[in-house]
């Protein structure tokens, strides 16, 4: 490959119905020259920086989470042991709060509140009907930089929404159901389905167009790579040897994640069907969560959206978990009234949870940008918006901060605070994604700690 020859960040290798966004190859960055001399690899400054949120429910077994020591010597808790591999890459935050999902005078409603606030900092009016809160810190992002992808941001679930009536003390089911809010009265309602996240993100042309593509590559069990692989070839034949490498790889995870989604089946209407605990059924409940990783890895690889949040699973929610060896709901479970078999139970099932978050950092360690991987220019939060479910506190929230955006964080800590705001690291956040904010919800500076 010539040096002097590059395509577009934006190229497509097209097909009928079929637009198949291309990962951030060498080719893609322009060269820099540093004293009349050209530099071959990318910079962190020109690779973009991503931001993504993976909510857990019903709050931690907080004494089987939190870690021992602080600093960088410290000792990962066994709810974080899944985690071990990614400890260099990641931060544990210990003390960060929601002052807004408390009560504050309106009573009962905190797992409505838990997930309404969480990304928002702000105190959610207890209406069924009269929707209010502030917009989320991803939309904050997304409504600055969503014009240089395809997609603003990215939305997803694993549960099925409710957003009519009331579902906990008079609050709208619409704030239990979403964490991304567009404006104060109006949700992301988050994409349940992998198979419909996979049409989006590799859907071309018109939207009738796409839906005839996708009914012919069903009927003749077709790939959506069967489409552009002429052009793939086309493409490859220019590329040098790494971009070739990333390319074939890139491909690969294309095939391999829409093979999955088709042996993974519909998402039952019953979430406590027997088939969650099956691992030869067609619907697992941990094959729905690792694709949802997989295509959040696959649009950010691809530079198609910059921003994503991921509701695994809505406070208050009952969910069983026979595959961790928790047949009771999870809800049912968080009220443990401290006797000591059911916090057992409950750390069990935030285990299983770091565990499938411990897949979702590998598959972003395991692609290759720049002289670096597509984690270091992330920011990546796992947390919940409760932390003690017994208590229903939104204080000392659990939370980990994972990726380097573009080694402007420093990793591998247990950093300890003292009744901050989330949201002084929501602003800390922002600035890394080049948004400047004074405030951001109830935030009262920015966590400058985890520079």
């Amino acid at each position: 490959m010539s040096k002097n020859w590059q395509i577009p960040r934006r190229t497509f290798l097209r097909g009928m119905g079929t637009a198949i966004a291309l990962p951030v190859l060498e080719a893609m960055i322009p060269p820099v020259r540093v004293l009349g001399e050209t530099a071959g690899a990318a910079t962190p400054a020109a690779l973009p920086k991503r931001m993504a949120f993976v909510y857990v429910p019903n709050g931690i077994n907080m004494a089987c989470w939190t870690p021992k020591g602080a600093g960088t010597d410290y000792e990962l808790s066994p709810t974080l042991q899944p985690l071990a591999a990614h400890k260099a890459d990641m931060t544990v935050i210990s003390g960060l709060m929601h002052q807004k999902a408390f009560g504050n005078g309106d009573g009962g409603g905190d797992h409505a509140r838990g997930t309404a606030t969480y990304l928002t900092g702000c105190h959610a009016k207890k209406s069924a009907s009269d929707i209010h809160i502030g917009v989320s810190v991803d939309q904050v992002v997304a409504n600055a930089v969503g014009d240089q992808t395809r997609f603003a941001s990215l939305e997803l679930s694993c549960d099925r929404g409710q957003e009519a009536g009331s579902c906990d003390s008079g609050y709208s089911c619409a704030y239990q159901f979403n964490i991304s809010w567009r404006s104060e009265t109006q949700p992301m309602n988050p994409e349940i389905e992998p198979k419909e996240v996979f049409e989006r993100l590799f859907r071309g042309g018109s939207i009738e167009e796409s839906m005839e593509a996708r009914a012919r590559r069903e009927r003749y069990d077709k790939s959506v790579l069967d489409f552009v692989l002429d052009r793939a070839k086309s493409l490859q034949s220019n590329l040098g040897t790494t971009d070739r490498r990333k390319l074939d790889e890139y491909l690969s995870a294309v095939r391999d994640v829409e093979r999955r989604i088709q042996q993974n089946g519909k998402m039952p209407v019953n979430v406590s069907d027997s088939v969650l605990g099956d691992p030869n059924a067609d619907y697992t409940f941990e094959r729905h969560m690792r694709l949802m990783f997989d295509l959040q890895v696959l649009a950010f690889q691809t530079d198609t959206t910059r921003v994503s949040t991921f509701l695994v699973s809505h406070d208050g929610g009952n969910r069983p978990y026979p595959f961790a060896g928790v047949p009771q709901g999870h809800h049912h479970i968080s009220h443990h009234r401290n006797q000591q078999e059911s916090l057992d139970k409950l750390a069990k099932i935030d285990r299983w949870h770091t565990t499938q978050f411990a897949y979702f950092l590998e598959r972003l360690k395991s692609v290759k940008e720049g002289e670096g991987t597509l984690l270091d220019n992330c920011m990546v939060i796992y947390g919940a918006g409760i932390s003690d479910g017994n208590e229903h506190s939104h204080a000392n929230l659990p939370t980990i901060l994972a990726g380097r955006a573009g080694g402007t964080i420093t990793q591998g800590r247990h950093l300890k605070v003292d009744s901050v705001p989330m949201t002084n690291l929501y602003t800390a956040m922002l600035d890394r994604m080049g948004v400047h904010v004074d405030r951001f919800g109830d935030s009262t500076g920015k966590l400058t700690a985890i520079a």
